[in-house]
């Protein structure tokens, strides 16, 4: 019989503190009482369930070979403080160290290729990770609950941070996504009511459903130009968000994305987003200034503001609209002065001092809940502001077009096409704008 059967047979249910457990795998029975392990070097996976609810195990020394932790391998380890993975792991399985509540220093090596989910699952005493470069995806609930995890490194090569991987982990200051990440799941930091400082990657291309909800220690976030749409509720009830920077790229913003986010003071919004949907901005109530660099605001479908997209925002007064004033001032330049006056006739419309901005209109709705505050933009107003300057720049630019037909500057195909742009009240393609220039 070889020695490590016989000690197999000779372990007591009392093994004494100072005494290491060996353990060989191939359905081996271990004590629930064990309290040190160490691993033989032929074994190449730690079998499902092998040290669950070892409460008293404390020390795992794991050998160099090792590949698979199976699911739930060590389950509610409580006592259980520290563990280095081996760089010949390469998987391990959910839960493996589910509940480990004293568990405070996890190493994970290059060579891990996959933290699958729930595997860390509230150790509620881990204090840092760093995910190696080998690992492409979090999966979810992965580290839902480590609520002492204050620092988090992450490395090029992760590209999927799944649902709800880091909820509720109430300690985590900071995290800078590596530009190899292109999907942040439902969920993944929601929650997360000291993390302050978040920088997103280049790259990035989706941040899902209420992924840093309740963030309510976040003051700054820029969503880079590769995320197309910020979906539902992903930023909703960041209390202390102040400062919100959407670059060009972003399309939809979804419903209650930056919803009861009361710090908020200034939104600008890109001219390429298209769509803004119910509830994007509820309740930011210190938000006063909305600036649109598409002044096509549900007029011929271009973009679109859902019904209650700024309800309760109790500070705004105002649309700013930078492409409509830029549009009036080369008009005012060219020498079209009386548009002036008709401008100032429209009640509200404020356009002097480099700023051209339409007021809101506000209705009281009754609710199931209560009252709500309805804002929205003037739209009567944008469309008559909309349509004076346009008609003026197409005086102008019929002007230009003729004196550079009659100069024989243009054939009479450029000269027919052009003409159609200017009486479409368009705006002013490339080529029209240095014709209207140049003259």
């Amino acid at each position: 019989m070889s020695s490590s059967k016989r000690k197999i047979e000779t372990i007591s249910s009392d093994i004494s503190s100072d005494e290491v457990f060996e353990y060989i795998g191939n359905g081996q029975t271990v004590p629930k009482d064990v309290v040190k392990v160490s691993f033989h070097p032929s074994v190449i996976e730690v079998e499902e369930r092998a040290f669950e609810y070892c409460s008293s195990l404390k020390e795992v020394v794991f050998n160099e070979g090792l590949q698979k932790i199976r699911s739930q391998a060590f389950d509610e380890c409580n006592s259980l403080q520290s563990i280095n993975i081996p760089s010949t792991v390469t998987k391990i399985e959910n839960d493996s160290f589910s509940h480990c509540n004293s568990l405070r220093e996890v190493v994970l090596n290059v060579g891990l290729k996959k933290i699958r989910h729930h595997t860390f699952y509230k150790c509620e005493s881990l204090t840092s990770i760093t995910i190696p470069s080998s690992v492409t995806e979090v999966e979810r609930e992965a580290f839902h609950e480590c609520t002492e995890l204050r620092e988090l490194v992450l490395n090029d090569g992760l590209k999927k941070i799944n649902h709800s991987a880091f909820q509720y982990c109430s300690s985590l200051q900071s995290i800078a996504l590596p530009s190899t990440v292109t999907k942040i799941g439902e969920f993944v930091f929601d929650s997360c009511t000291n993390l302050r400082d978040v920088v997103l990657n280049e790259g990035l291309q989706t941040i899902k459903m209420r992924a840093f909800d309740s963030c309510t220690s976040l003051e700054r976030i820029t969503i880079p130009s590769s995320v197309t749409e910020v979906e539902k509720e992903a930023f909703n009830s960041c209390t202390n968000l102040r400062e919100v920077v959407l670059n060009d790229g972003t399309k939809k913003i979804k419903a209650g994305a930056f919803g009861g986010c009361t710090s908020i003071e200034r939104i600008t919004i890109p001219s390429t987003v298209i769509e803004i949907k119910e509830d994007a901005f509820r309740s930011c109530r210190s938000l006063r200034e909305v600036v649109l660099h598409n002044e096509e605001v549900q007029i011929d479908e271009e973009v679109q503001i859902g019904d209650n997209a700024f309800t309760n925002c109790s500070s705004l007064e105002r649309f700013k609209f930078p492409g409509l004033w830029t549009r009036l001032d080369d008009i005012i330049q060219a020498g079209q002065t009386d548009i002036e006056a008709k401008l100032d006739n429209i009640s509200s419309v404020e356009w002097r001092g480099g700023e051209l901005s339409i007021p809101i209109v506000r209705q009281q709705i009754e609710r199931p809940w209560g009252m709500d505050t309805v804002v929205e933009l003037d739209k009567e107003k944008l469309t008559t502001v909309k349509r004076l300057i346009g008609t003026m720049k197409s005086r102008r630019l019929q002007h230009c077009l003729n004196w550079h037909y009659g100069n024989q500057r243009l054939t009479r195909q450029t000269y027919q096409a052009l003409l159609i742009e200017v009486r479409a009240e368009l705006k002013c393609p490339g080529q029209l704008r240095i014709l209207y220039c140049n003259i």
